[in-house]
């Protein structure tokens, strides 16, 4: 289905209209995460697959990270199995439709419109994103092995995600145990590698002092260039804020995801699709919560591998030196 930020989304029947419309249910006491359009639209999304009426109880999950919200909160009368199926069987779906939310600008009117953006932020030229890693916590009693517990003792998917000036999430891999380090993820992730086959031209992508140095992504060497580098960092700092805002099951303030490692993953993908909508549909931001504690710098017990640390690349010397020069 086209997504209706690029076309008039088609009329979905009043059935679903009604449904979208009856914002009593979403939430009463966040009611403001989507518009009525969003709504409709992520119901265009699940309608073909799923037949019973969920009362957008995964919804309830992904925004509150518990079950018994639906229950307790809003008198909806689904138990928390019901809830458990409806989260179970609505996260694929959505994840269906992950690429069609979370993609890279690649035409170059996109990629000129995020350059401008960036340049605006701090002066950075060729800006194509902002890449970091965050910890979404996770509470799985089986999980005994210490490569999933970070340098903060709790269990975690540590994710790696690109954003953009406009606070849209662009990248997304959410597969690795919280021990793993930052740019491990980076070197064995698809973006990465198509950075190191130079398929993003002289585009850069910003990274902290966690991620190798390359021409992709530069990180932070000389003063003078920090202050700029700093404030276009903000961009992905405060998308994390807003995104575990909204949606709670991903923040540790929830308890951690319980769920198997596997759904867990696909439940961070699919907020992050649900946080892009948000954006585009003009949803107002709740306030973002404090991501330091989940931050996943420096969190990796293990080092980095030697491979991808040791030795500076020198056409990620020549990037940072020519970026420098221009302050």
């Amino acid at each position: 289905m086209a997504s209706p930020f690029i076309e008039n989304p088609v009329d979905l029947g009043a059935r679903i209209i009604r449904a979208a419309l009856q914002r009593e249910w979403l939430l009463r006491d966040r009611a403001d995460l989507f518009s009525a359009e969003g709504i409709r639209y992520i119901c265009s999304l699940i309608e073909p697959s799923v037949r019973n009426a969920t009362r957008r109880s995964s919804l309830h999950f992904f925004a509150t990270g518990t079950y018994l919200h639906s229950v307790v909160g809003d008198g909806t009368g689904l138990s928390k199995a019901s809830v458990s199926r409806s989260v179970a069987a609505v996260t694929p779906i959505l994840l269906r439709h992950a690429r069609t939310h979370i993609k890279m600008p690649t035409t170059r009117d996109e990629v000129r419109q995020v350059h401008q953006g960036f340049h605006a932020v701090a002066g950075i030229p060729r800006v194509i994103g902002v890449v970091d890693g965050t910890l979404i916590p996770i509470h799985n009693p089986s999980l005994v092995d210490p490569c999933w517990i970070g340098r903060k003792h709790y269990a975690a998917i540590n994710t790696q995600v690109v954003v953009d000036h406009n606070g849209l999430i662009t990248d997304i891999v959410a597969k690795w145990p919280g021990g793993t380090h930052d740019s491990f993820m980076w070197a064995n992730s698809a973006v990465g590698q198509k950075a190191g086959r130079g398929e993003f031209g002289r585009s850069i992508l910003l990274g902290d002092s966690g991620y190798p140095l390359r021409s992709y992504p530069a990180t932070p060497q000389e003063e003078r260039f920090n202050e700029a580098h700093t404030r276009s960092r903000t961009k992905v700092e405060r998308v994390f804020g807003i995104w575990k805002s909204r949606y709670r099951c991903i923040h540790r303030s929830s308890g951690g995801l319980r769920l198997s490692p596997l759904k867990c993953c696909r439940v961070i993908v699919v907020t992050a699709m649900l946080h892009n909508i948000a954006v585009r549909v003009g949803a107002d931001e709740p306030p973002p919560v404090d991501d330091k504690e989940e931050h996943s710098e420096d969190e990796a017990p293990n080092p980095a591998p030697r491979d991808v640390r040791a030795v500076p690349h020198q056409a990620g010397a020549q990037t940072r030196q020519e970026l420098i020069n221009l302050f």
